[in-house]
């Protein structure tokens, strides 16, 4: 996150969650509604007069044979004396349901359904409860529960495009310091250039993606900071500084846009456009925390911990509180006030404004702030309300941010059926800066931890893996022969004066190229901060958020960028590079060899982090092609010093 003035195809079910989450026993009919749970048709929740509005439908494209009601045909190939289909397709469609008609080869049965409609269902077979055998979707992470489920299309129309998370690269664009495609919102609060509103729009993201920048880079999912309005006043930071809220992280008016960045109907541009160029967009939300200048602050000040540590101090993390026995309730700075999610009214205005924002504009997935300062009540309310209500064709994605080091911790809030689909790799980024571009202990580190990391965070996770975002100095100064930073460090004494600046030499782009190597050739969701694909330089927050370079790019920038380019295009055309197995082959003081092995899919990966050449041990003698540059590699081989090998036999 970033308050800085101290800086830092599975399918969605659209009804009835409780049979979704509790399934239809094996051998019985599913329990009756009217626990006030969320779906259940019955439940009452007391209205919050302040609440935001419900938003409209996101809209698709327009459709030229529109057609809103069509049946469903439900077949059973198999031997029985009676079947019925059974689901929430009608009201009485667990009780009763609809009698199958017995054909030649089984039993058929078709029931009225609307376009885009989720059923769940069951058949009944002679009395017994069974999943349908030609539908089952029953995944591992158990999505559906025990229910098959299937989503009606009745017009065919030309639907968003869909992904599985598995196979998406991610951009992380800082909207303000991106690109200025609209200079009559350009605006400043009055501090110093670094922390002021840089230009950066809405307008100019559309633009860069209608130009093929990220169609030319290829990447498929776009990571946005936080869209809604932040308060305009300029605050002083512990370093002396005063500082503007362009990083989205001072939220005002969560039912608004910034204006500094455009406006809702630019915002909603971004995103349908992005969809055009088969891109997903990810927004980041802050839910921690709100400003002071709230109306959500100042009409319900008891939905927020207070400021206060319950012995007259103040709550402040760091300060008065604790940043981890506290964290759940000290404010981020005195003028951000907590959420208190333990209070139903906060969390559910809170969660109904999150599910707002996902339907209105149609976006793919949520970037959660800071999650571990929130309860989880909160994020297991926003799962099911999203598996309920936003009826995508795809998962909406949930990643989290908690920058730690404990597994443990972040994996305490992953569960793809009940909260997060993942979060950021911050322990797999300390292995890589330390070992890869640090060139600290050996490349048996990282192996070794790579093996008890791969399963670590449970069935069905999606972690996203990182080398440099907005919290930390940029990455290509790690890289460097002699590192400006190291492993954890924030790079704050740095950030306004002694100024980092743009290496003059190769080395640290190969170095940060041979890192991307390794995560865009193993499972996860590798992420690129915007301007790491060209080393753009700086320290600590604000001077790691410069304006991204347009022009002006050095030799060295440009290759970063294509070997970059030529990584997630040899990523995207190989499956086992996104969802295969690892196996290790060799690993020594500088190298590490392994094979990733999918279904008709096999691609070695030879990484060298040294400065000089190195046998690529235990790679399978023969002729290979590598796939970043064409050239034919022979094994036995040696790998080049700070380089990468992605590697098909020929």
């Amino acid at each position: 996150m970033a308050l800085e003035p101290t800086s830092l195809v599975r399918i969605l079910v659209a009804a009835s969650l409780a049979l979704a989450l509790a399934g239809c026993p094996s051998n019985q009919s599913p329990p009756a509604n009217g626990d006030g749970g969320v779906g259940d048709p019955d439940a009452t929740v007391e209205p919050i007069v302040d609440a935001m509005p419900a938003p409209d439908a996101y809209v698709m494209e327009p459709c030229s044979t529109p057609q809103p009601t069509c049946t469903l045909t439900i077949d059973y190939q198999g031997s029985a004396t009676s079947v019925s289909v059974r689901g929430d397709f009608a009201p009485d469609g667990w009780t009763t349901g609809v009698t199958m008609t017995k054909t030649a080869g089984g039993f058929t049965a078709t029931i009225p359904a609307s376009d885009e409609q989720i059923i769940l269902y069951k058949l009944v077979i002679d009395g017994q409860w069974q999943a349908d055998p030609a539908n089952p979707r029953m995944s591992p992470d158990g999505f559906g529960g025990n229910n098959s489920v299937v989503r009606v299309d009745c017009d065919h129309c030309p639907k968003r495009p869909t992904i599985d998370w598995r196979d998406a690269v991610m951009y992380f664009v800082m909207t303000d310091r991106f690109a200025d495609g609209n200079p009559a919102n350009n605006a400043s609060v009055g501090v110093e250039a670094p922390a002021d509103y840089d230009g950066g729009d809405f307008a100019g993201v559309t633009q860069k993606i209608d130009s093929g920048y990220f169609d030319d880079l290829g990447v498929n999912t776009l990571w946005i900071t936080s869209p809604f309005d932040n308060a305009d006043n300029k605050y002083p930071g512990t370093d002396g500084h005063q500082y503007s809220g362009y990083h989205g992280y001072w939220p005002k008016d969560l039912t608004k846009v910034e204006s500094h960045v455009g406006t809702e109907a630019e915002l909603k541009e971004l995103i349908d456009h992005a969809h055009t160029h088969n891109m997903q967009v990810i927004i980041d939300y802050a839910m921690n925390h709100v400003h002071t200048e709230s109306p959500i602050y100042q009409q319900h000040p008891t939905w927020f911990w207070p400021d206060d540590n319950g012995h007259g101090g103040n709550c402040v993390c760091g300060d008065g509180c604790d940043w981890d026995n506290d964290r759940l309730r000290c404010w981020f700075t005195t003028y951000l006030p907590d959420f208190n999610f333990t209070i139903d009214d906060a969390r559910h205005w809170s969660v109904d404004n999150a599910i707002a924002w996902a339907k209105k504009l149609g976006a793919d997935g949520y970037r959660l702030d800071a999650i571990k300062h929130v309860e989880t009540s909160w994020l297991t309310d926003l799962r099911a309300r999203l598996n309920a209500e936003v009826a995508w064709d795809q998962v909406f994605y949930l990643v989290g941010e908690t920058f730690t080091g404990d597994r443990d911790l972040i994996k305490s809030y992953i569960n793809p059926s009940t909260m997060l689909d993942g979060q950021f790799d911050f322990p797999l980024r300390y292995q890589l800066l330390h070992a890869m571009l640090g060139r600290q202990g050996s490349m048996t580190d990282v192996a070794n931890f790579m093996d008890t990391n791969a399963a670590y965070y449970g069935p069905g996770s999606v972690m996203s893996t990182f080398l440099g975002n907005h919290d930390v100095p940029r990455i290509i100064h790690f890289a460097e022969d002699q590192p400006q930073f190291h492993d954890w460090d924030g790079g704050k004494d740095r950030a306004w004066v002694n100024q980092p600046q743009l290496p003059t030499t190769k080395s640290p782009f190969e170095r940060v190229a041979t890192a991307y190597t390794l995560l865009m050739t193993t499972p996860g969701v590798p992420l690129i901060y915007y301007g790491d694909e060209v080393g753009l330089a700086g320290a600590g927050d604000p001077d790691n958020r410069r304006m991204m370079p347009w022009t002006g790019l050095t030799q060295n920038q440009t290759w970063l960028r294509d070997r970059l380019s030529a990584l997630i295009k040899t990523r995207s055309a190989h499956a086992a590079l996104r969802r295969g197995t690892r196996t290790t082959l060799s690993v020594a003081n500088d190298t590490f060899v392994y094979e990733m092995q999918a279904p008709g899919d096999v691609v070695y990966v030879a990484l060298n982090r040294g400065d000089t050449a190195q046998p690529a041990t235990n790679l399978p003698a023969g002729d290979y092609t590598d796939l970043i540059t064409n050239a034919t590699v022979t094994a036995p081989t040696s790998i080049p010093p700070r380089t990468g090998l992605v590697l098909v036999a020929k």
